[in-house]
């Protein structure tokens, strides 16, 4: 059974700078596309950032491209989300998600996702 563990959200100033990790466990996290999601209170989750398997080929959505960074450590079953210059509008839990049939097109559907973290609080004051 896959796990997914968020790591590394707080509360912080606008312009300054975070880094979320997901740790994976129960599987080889190379087995599965991965990516970043978001919801802010009252709103529906959205896409964020996906990565392939192999580390290749990120994608982002638009309100965080230029700011956000997603890599993974397959050695260390981890991703990442570094965030850069964040904003009160990135404030939202941020959930880490796999999938094992994600491919590039289809990667910033939720619904391409079979498993999630319990997700990770990130609060940005301005």
């Amino acid at each position: 059974q896959v796990q997914l563990v968020e790591s590394g959200g707080g509360l912080v100033q606008a312009g300054s700078s975070l880094r979320l990790s997901c740790v994976l466990s129960g599987r080889t996290s190379s087995n599965y596309y991965m990516g970043w999601f978001r919801q802010a209170p009252g709103k529906e989750r959205e896409f964020v950032a996906a990565i392939s398997r192999t580390g290749g080929g990120p994608r982002y959505a638009d309100s965080v491209k230029g700011r956000f960074t997603i890599s993974r450590d397959n050695t260390k079953n981890t991703i990442y989300l570094q965030m850069n210059s964040v904003t009160p509008e990135d404030t939202a839990i941020y959930y880490c998600a796999g999938s094992s049939g994600a491919v590039y097109y289809t990667s910033i559907l939720a619904r391409s996702y079979d498993y999630w973290g319990q997700g990770t609080q990130v609060t940005v004051s301005s």
